[in-house]
């Protein structure tokens, strides 16, 4: 079966058959964390949305370049040119050297994506290892003359850059109503206008992080360093640029801007953005104080949190909805979800200890073919949940007798859930890992043996107990005629 993936293009706005600039070479540069605080929900999002991309690109074949950035210097408070560098402040705030900060938190980003089971980039540079490379990147906007030095800072000079090129494509910006809302801010009067943005910022004397350059001791604008690393690792013109849909305007806008005005072409063929997860209808961030961290969610220690949820709770929860809707977080929607992934799971389980029929009343392939259909038409995660929870009620009806699998049909079966539940969508069953699955299991053969042995001796009171105990537990089991058998509700 030939699968044509089908993304939607942020710049197109439309969807658009993925066509690798150099098959079967693949490349992909994603926006990361700004590392000054310990990641939140809304960083998970991007992070799985890209990984389940990254997986099913190298599930068709590719070779992929995963370019996943640190920004661990140069991105200043409320997106702006003037203010506090977000990682200084925190620096100051804890006494530390602002590298210890990005230190700190990078590791606890990472250890929180490895729990989320997303796979590490290919190459994960950070901006204060490009500073020369900006540098160059700054001198070749000077030349073309789509920038300008002032005062030991440099600026990107859009309405230059917009004589030429088309500031705005990307977002729907229109570059009139820009200079129409905007006004000079106090401090950026240094600017030809409000709405240029800074490639270097000349460091005032409390600066911390500062490096030597042509125009002055300072640091390179929030902007300037995804342009640089992308092009660095990718080329000039590579495949899938992705991030939240937070950062389509001013940090992409930006990118797309001194991309074209360096190279006199543009670098990304496709643009992809995931949408928010909101609370109560607004962006969960850090700046608005409603945001929840990963650490978290996984211990229950927040006051909006009624218990934990794990990590791969997290994870289907997000997969639920397709990338580019907003998922609106609720302790029922998780509590949901949780329910849902065990669903699935102990649907695998059962399949895994099926008798097969002689014949088969499933149409396996044809559930094969929907979750492909789903995957390709860009990324729809939630349709291909619906195929996969199709299939358990298949597997729970043949378990019952009112359909039938053959040999052919459980393996086939097997094989979906693994290329899917596992290696597309990264779902992995927390039950079975940490060597816990054998003891639990154990137990619960005794467990059931002693209420056997109340049944048997009429002790339906006992019996019931056990029962009803093991239910307010999370564990339901069931009475058949060949035996007992449990599973986690």
């Amino acid at each position: 079966m030939q699968n044509k993936l089908v993304i939607y293009n942020s710049l197109s706005r439309q969807k658009e058959i993925f066509e690798p600039l150099h098959p079967p070479f693949a490349g992909m540069y994603v926006c990361g964390p700004t590392v000054y605080s310990d990641a939140h929900l809304g960083h998970a999002r991007p992070a799985i949305t890209f990984d389940v991309l990254y997986r099913y690109l190298r599930h068709l074949g590719y070779k992929v370049r995963y370019v996943r950035n640190i920004t661990d210097v140069g991105h200043l408070e409320n997106d702006a040119d003037e203010g506090e560098d977000k990682i200084e402040k925190r620096a100051r705030l804890e006494n530390l050297e602002p590298m210890e900060v990005v230190q700190n938190y990078m590791n606890t980003y990472h250890r929180n994506m490895d729990e989320l089971n997303t796979l590490r980039p290919s190459i994960e540079p950070r901006a204060s290892g490009h500073i020369i490379e900006q540098q160059e990147f700054i001198k070749l906007l000077l030349e073309k003359g789509y920038a300008y030095e002032v005062n030991g800072s440099v600026y990107f000079d859009v309405l230059e850059y917009n004589k030429k090129y088309k500031y705005g494509k990307l977002s729907g910006r229109v570059l009139e109503e820009l200079q129409a809302n905007t006004r000079a801010l106090e401090g950026q009067d240094e600017k030809r206008n409000p709405f240029d943005f800074a490639l270097w910022k000349k460091a005032t004397p409390e600066h911390l992080m500062r490096w030597p350059s042509p125009w002055s001791d300072g640091y390179p604008g929030w902007h300037l360093e995804c342009s640089t690393m992308s092009i660095k690792y990718l080329g000039e013109v590579f495949d899938i640029h992705g991030g939240g849909m937070d950062l389509l305007f001013p940090h992409h806008e930006c990118e797309i801007a001194q991309s074209a005005g360096a190279l006199g072409h543009e670098s990304v063929r496709y643009w992809m953005h995931n949408n928010m997860i909101t609370i109560n209808g607004q962006k969960m961030a850090r700046s608005l104080g409603n945001f929840i961290l990963l650490d978290q969610l996984f211990s229950g220690d927040h006051p909006m949190l009624e218990q934990a949820y794990s990590p791969m709770t997290i994870r289907f929860f997000i997969l639920q909805a397709h990338y580019r809707s907003t998922v609106d977080f609720s302790n029922e929607a998780l509590i949901a979800a949780g329910k849902g992934l065990q669903k699935l799971f102990n649907g695998i389980a059962t399949l895994e200890k099926l008798k097969p029929s002689d014949k088969s009343t499933v149409d396996v392939e044809g559930l094969a073919v929907r979750c492909y259909e789903a995957i390709n038409d860009d990324l729809n995660t939630p349709v291909v949940l619906s195929h996969l929870f199709e299939a358990v009620r298949y597997i729970n009806s043949a378990k019952d007798e009112s359909e039938s699998l053959d040999e052919a049909g459980i393996e086939s079966l097997k094989n979906l859930f693994n290329t899917f539940v596992f290696d597309i969508l990264g779902l992995s069953d927390e039950s079975a890992e940490g060597g816990d699955e054998k003891l639990t299991g154990d137990l619960m053969d005794i467990i059931i043996s002693l209420r056997q042995d109340a049944r048997s001796r009429k002790d339906f009171g006992t019996s019931d107990k056990i029962r009803d105990e093991l239910k307010k537990a999370g564990v339901m089991i069931k009475d058949r005629k060949d035996g007992v058998e449990w599973e986690r509700e």
